[in-house]
Order: structure tokens, then C-alpha cells, then sequence
């Protein structure tokens, strides 16, 4: 039996997500295209709620198109007043997955990636009065492109697809020139903004005017306030450029790696850090890839919080960038998971690791052309999308093989985009030369670490599963690698867990641990949340005071 599942009570606004959508890089002036647009799918022509999938509960669809199935979004607007004379962006969060955009007929591109947003400038193809927009869309599951977790058969580690319009859709205005992205690298008392499409400008920083020059602001920071989960402090500026004005915000922290008493250890900030870390998957009872509100992941990060957590794994999906500014501002770090592509195989990526046989040479793993450069693009984007979040300090590339290729060369790609944060270039198993941590999945066997001259993470563990029927979509089928059948056993194997297994491996060299996972999710219900978050299944001062004593292990070599 499979069941939709939302709050109840629950209600949307007219127009959701009526929210800036882009934190660092803000204007005053825009206008949110989110509510209600005409779909046209399958020779039916029905209302959607933009920006929920079609297959969700929250985007009002009654039935949702197959896989591959075309799908045309139409949406007229009329522009605000005082808009006049400024040229005109028009923006997408994320379309899933291949999508062609029209402007009154006109068209104006195509776009492939599913996760990644896309904009462009339309000022041409206005006319006054009301426009029409036109989206034509499908999503095919195509593997030669990111695709995630969806699956045409959703069940047990596999979800449903999300198809269509799924982030905010917007328009902004902007003068001839104007700051089209900005590039933040930091140190621990310096920043370097560098402003794409401007050259000159002031930068306006805690009362201080630091002049723009050549797109270009070094700035130095006295007394500097370092970012950490325990203290995520941001500093917020603005920028003026001729007619332009953005604001924006970053952080002061380091990333490096260092031997202390014998072993490779991660550091944050110049000292060692244990990374306690939660799987999320980034899906919603009701909205699956979108939640209802934007305010949902403060919920959700705040939740881990309390729990003792500081980090979690954004596993194999992007979000809007809410949530990463929602981990900057709240104090939560996150690794960042590229999207994966190419033909999941079961006995090879998964059930034969399982049982050890976790060493393979990757250069023939997935050897078609096409998915290789996709996902090598898509790689580049997500960084510079991300790159200034402070929040974001590990990526990972592969996981469990899934779409692996060159694992090494991908890391030397990525390490040259990105030279200041850690990378996990296979996360859980195949193993090549080059990473910048020992990455290792353990589910059905005791937690043990061998010893590496790199720093060890247990990327994935746990998984431990107590469902309450009232809050799970399949009465029928339960997903976990441990099942436990009331509240009290669930929270007592999960101390045992922590003090027996993980606590002992912090000394002998253990960085960081990633258990299995936040929320349930569909068929799993092995999260610390229920799916649609009504429930947590355990209180703050059952799993809290483990995270205290892991980064006094990891800091005193004992626990």
C-alpha cells in the first residue's frame, strides 16, 4: 500500500516561495513567477503549482506524465512598473530534465541538466503589456545526464521521479551593466571578491568603503571572527557598480589536512575537527525534491543541531541555494555530493563491494563518451554555483561507483577548480590514487578502519530503522539494514553504536561519520525524522552529549 503523506493543516500560499532566491548575490527589485501555471501533458491541459513537481501531493496534479512523456508549462506575466529601459533576466531554479524555453513564441535555449539552473536575458522579446512564457520539458531518465535516485520503479533505495518546473522561477531587472556572479575565496583574516561584468566599484563591509578595481577587492580583516558550526559568523556587504547594486556575504575559516600525534587529521580553522555527520537526501513527504516552504531546511538543519550533529551529506542532489545559505548563517557544514549519471549495476557497484570486493581499476567502469563529459560539466557548474558558501567544506565526486570513470583524473579536474576544500573521490568503494580522504561504507559488519596515510571518514554507516506506520508511505515494504521494533531499542542500539563503535576508531585515526540517515525516505525508514517530519524519533539529550565527546577524542587522542 503507498500513500501520500503531508502536515496536517498544511497550507500553501498563493504564490510559494515567495523568496529571494538567490541569497549571495541580491537584488531589491524582482518579481516571483512561482503559483499557479497551465500544464499541458498527455493531451489534458490542467493547473500546476509552481515550483512542485508534477508527481508531488503540493503541485495540485492529479496524474502525473510517464517517464519521457512531454510536458508544456505556460505562465503570462506583465512586468512592474519602473521597469522600463533595463534589460531583463529571466530565471530558473532547476528544470528536470531536458527543457526548451519560449518568449512569446520566441525560443531561446535549451537546457539538458536537471539540477542546475539556467537564465537568460528575454529584454527583446518583450512587448507590452502581458507576455507568455512556454516551457516544453521531459524527463526521460536518460543516463548519459544526472539523474540521481530516480528510478521508473521507485522502491526500497530508489525514489520517485521528479519531473518538470522544481525551484523557483523569476524575473529581475538590470541596468547595461551590471555584476553578472561573484567569486569569494577567503583565508582566515583576508577576503578576495572578484565581480564578473563590472570593473569598477565600492564595496561597502562594517562601515568600511573598499574600492572595486578591475572587477577585483582584496580586503583584510583585523581581529577576524573564524567560522565554525559552534560560531558561523557572516560578514555582509554590499556592492555598488554604476547603476547595480548586489549584496552579499562571506565567511573567514580553513580547510587543511595535518598530522597530529602520528595521523592525518581534517582541520578546521587550524585544528582537528570531528565531522558528525547526517546522510541527507533532500526529499519531502509531500513535495519530494521541494519542500513546502524555504523555512523547512532551517527546520531541518536546527533539528541535526540539537541532535549534536554539525554536518551533513548532501547526498547525490543539489538544492536551491536556501538551504546552503540556511547551513552558512545557522552553523552547519556540509559535503557536497556531485550528481551521478551513468547505468547503476547491482552486483557490480553494490552487492559485490558489499561482501569485499571493493578493488577495481575505474578506466573502463563506465565508458560512454557523452555521460563522461556531461557529468564533468555538470561537475564545474555545481562548483561555481557553490563555491562561496563557507558551509560547503568537502566534496564528493563518485559514490558506491555509480557512473565512475577516472575517478583520479576527475580529482586533479576538481582540485584545480576548487583547491581549498577537501575531496572524496570515492565515496564508499574503487578506490583509485588520488583522494583526500580514506572513504569507507560499512553496513552489515562491525565498524573498523585500517591504517592510511590520508584521514579517515566512514562516508555511510548506520541506517538503523524503527518505523511508525502513521507517518510512511508503504505499509507493505520496509528499507533499513537494521530493524529494531520500538523507540527504546532504536535509541539504545544507536548509543551502543556510538560509544561501542565509533568513539574507540576517533583515537586510532577516525575524522568523521556519516550515519544513515536524517529522514526517512520513501521505502527507508531509517532516518531520525519521519518523512514528513512530524515526528523525531529521538530527543536532544539521548544522542547530544556524543558530539562533545568525539571532538574531545579527536583533539586528546582518547574519548
Amino acid at each position: 500500500m503507498i500513500r501520500r503523506l503531508t502536515k496536517e493543516g498544511a497550507a500553501l500560499p498563493q504564490i510559494p516561495w515567495a523568496r529571494y532566491p538567490r541569497p549571495q548575490l541580491q537584488r531589491r527589485d524582482w518579481l516571483c513567477l512561482n503559483g499557479s501555471w497551465e500544464l499541458e501533458c498527455g493531451g489534458k491541459t490542467q493547473r500546476i503549482l509552481v515550483p512542485f513537481c508534477p508527481e508531488s501531493l503540493l503541485s495540485g496534479v492529479e496524474e502525473p506524465p510517464d517517464i519521457g512523456e512531454e510536458m508544456t508549462y505556460r505562465r503570462r506575466f506583465a512586468l512592474p512598473e519602473g521597469w522600463e529601459g533595463r534589460h531583463i533576466l529571466l530565471h530558473f531554479g532547476a528544470v528536470s530534465r531536458s527543457a526548451a524555453l519560449f518568449v512569446n513564441g520566441r525560443e531561446y535555449l535549451r537546457h539538458e541538466n536537471g539540477y542546475l539552473p539556467f537564465s537568460c536575458d528575454i529584454s527583446e522579446a518583450l512587448q507590452p503589456g502581458e507576455n507568455e512564457l512556454r516551457l516544453r520539458v521531459s524527463n526521460d531518465l536518460d543516463p548519459r545526464f544526472a539523474l540521481g535516485k530516480q528510478s521508473k520503479k521507485r522502491g526500497g533505495m530508489w525514489y520517485t521521479p521528479c519531473s518538470g518546473i522544481w525551484q523557483s522561477v523569476w524575473l529581475e531587472p538590470v541596468p547595461q551593466s551590471y555584476v553578472k556572479s561573484l567569486a569569494i575565496r577567503c583565508g582566515r583574516d583576508w577576503a578576495e571578491i572578484t565581480a564578473e561584468g563590472v570593473q569598477d566599484g565600492l564595496i561597502l563591509l562594517d562601515g568600511r568603503e573598499i574600492p572595486l578595481r578591475g572587477g577585483m577587492a582584496h580586503i583584510t580583516i583585523p581581529e577576524p571572527e573564524l567560522w565554525s558550526p559552534e560560531h558561523p559568523k557572516l560578514y555582509r556587504f554590499l556592492l555598488r557598480s554604476g547603476e547595480d547594486s548586489v549584496e552579499s556575504y562571506f565567511a573567514l575559516r580553513s580547510l587543511t589536512i595535518e598530522t597530529v600525534d602520528g595521523l592525518p587529521r581534517l582541520c578546521l580553522n587550524g585544528k582537528p575537527y570531528f565531522f558528525n555527520c547526517l546522510l541527507d537526501q533532500g526529499y519531502w513527504s509531500d513535495g519530494l525534491y521541494t519542500p513546502a516552504d524555504p523555512d523547512a531546511f532551517a527546520r531541518d538543519i536546527l533539528a541535526a543541531k540539537a541532535l549534536g550533529f554539525n554536518t551533513l551529506r548532501k547526498h547525490i542532489k543539489l538544492e536551491p541555494e536556501q538551504f546552503y545559505y540556511d547551513c552558512d548563517r545557522l552553523g552547519m557544514i556540509v559535503f557536497q555530493d556531485m550528481v551521478n549519471a551513468g547505468v547503476y549495476r547491482f552486483v557490480r557497484d553494490n552487492a559485490l563491494p558489499t561482501i569485499g570486493f571493493q578493488r577495481r581499476r575505474d578506466s573502463r567502469l563506465n565508458p560512454d563518451p557523452a555521460m563522461q563529459k556531461n557529468f564533468l560539466a555538470a561537475m564545474d557548474e555545481t562548483v561555481r554555483l557553490l563555491r562561496n558558501h563557507p558551509s560547503i567544506c568537502l566534496w564528493t565526486i563518485f559514490n558506491e561507483g555509480w557512473g565512475q570513470f577516472r575517478a583520479d583524473e576527475a580529482y586533479a579536474r576538481l582540485k584545480a577548480l576548487d583547491p581549498e576544500r577537501f575531496i572524496d573521490s570515492t565515496s564508499g568503494w574503487f578506490r583509485q590514487t588520488k583522494s583526500d580522504v580514506e572513504s569507507l561504507h560499512i553496513y552489515f559488519r562491525p565498524l573498523r578502519i585500517p591504517k592510511s596515510d590520508r584521514p579517515v571518514l566512514i562516508s555511510e554507516f548506520g541506517g538503523y530503522v524503527w518505523k511508525l506506520p502513521e507517518h510512511s508511505i508503504n505499509l507493505d515494504k520496509t528499507y533499513g539494514y537494521r530493524i529494531l521494533k520500538d523507540r527504546e531499542s532504536f535509541v539504545r542500539a544507536l548509543r551502543e553504536l556510538y560509544e561501542q563503535q565509533v568513539l574507540p576508531l576517533i583515537p586510532q585515526g577516525l575524522c568523521g561519520a556519516i550515519y544513515t540517515q536524517l529522514t526517512d525516505v520513501e521505502d527507508e525508514t531509517n532516518g531520525l525524522l519521519t518523512f514528513d517530519r512530524a515526528v523525531q524519533k529521538l530527543r536532544p539529550e539521548e544522542l547530544a552529549d556524543l558530539s562533545e565527546r568525539m571532538q574531545k577524542a579527536i583533539r586528546r587522542g582518547k574519548h
